[in-house]
């Protein structure tokens, strides 16, 4: 398991991920080639993957990601060391806080 700040990144076996996320819509990256897995709403920072791979949203707002590198990859924010990640299959979760009748998702 991995973390750095909000985002959460769980190793996931091949096996354990579901069908579908072969045929689903791969996120984008952004304009620097990166898979950004978190936005910093406040200060415009980025927690973002650097190397070959595909991110893919499940729906919903609280949705985890699914990110795959089949050769490895680094996760870089601009206030964060750099963390990298072996080739595989990764669960992306964002932290969430609650708030007296909802969850929201943390923002930086």
């Amino acid at each position: 398991m991995y973390r750095q700040g909000d985002v959460l990144i769980v190793p996931v076996a091949e096996a354990a991920v579901p069908a579908h996320v072969a045929h689903a819509p791969k996120e984008p990256r952004d304009g620097r080639g990166r898979l950004v897995l978190a936005l910093g709403e406040v200060t415009g920072h980025a927690h973002a993957v650097v190397g070959p791979g595909e991110l893919v949203r499940v729906p919903g707002p609280y949705g985890p990601m699914l990110l795959h590198l089949p050769e490895g990859g680094r996760v870089v924010h601009e206030e964060h060391a750099a963390i990298p990640l072996p080739k595989g299959w990764y669960r992306v979760i964002r932290q969430r806080e609650y708030v007296p009748g909802s969850v929201r998702i943390v923002a930086d």
